[in-house]
């Protein structure tokens, strides 16, 4: 008898903890994401422009094929800024999207 008291409590305690998953904040996540990336991208065009040379950021600058404008200038800086904060937070915002739909699919179960 005392087993199966013993196994329930367990059962509920998973149950309970199943329950609790919490679902992000998909605009926090959104906008964590987005800055990080057009921080990120700003930040390694800004080092390559201070440190300087005949050929920097060869390969940072293929990023221009797919950012129409930004190249390794320090206006490209700021127009891949904006195009990393773009791309970063629509990932976040997948992410936390798809996370929320699979938390909610798995409460209902």
């Amino acid at each position: 008898m005392m087993a199966n008291v013993a196994k329930s409590e367990k059962d509920l305690a998973a149950e309970e903890v199943g329950r609790a998953v919490a679902k992000l904040q998909t605009g926090v996540l959104t906008l964590v994401f987005a800055l990080i990336s057009g921080l990120g991208l700003f930040l390694m065009t800004v080092w390559l422009l201070i440190r300087s040379g005949k050929r920097v950021g060869l390969h940072l600058q293929l990023l221009g094929n797919y950012f129409p404008g930004y190249s390794v200038t320090w206006a490209g800086s700021v127009i891949g800024f904006f195009y990393a904060a773009v791309v970063g937070g629509f990932v976040g915002w997948s992410i936390g999207t798809i996370y929320n739909r699979i938390v909610v699919f798995r409460q209902r179960s």
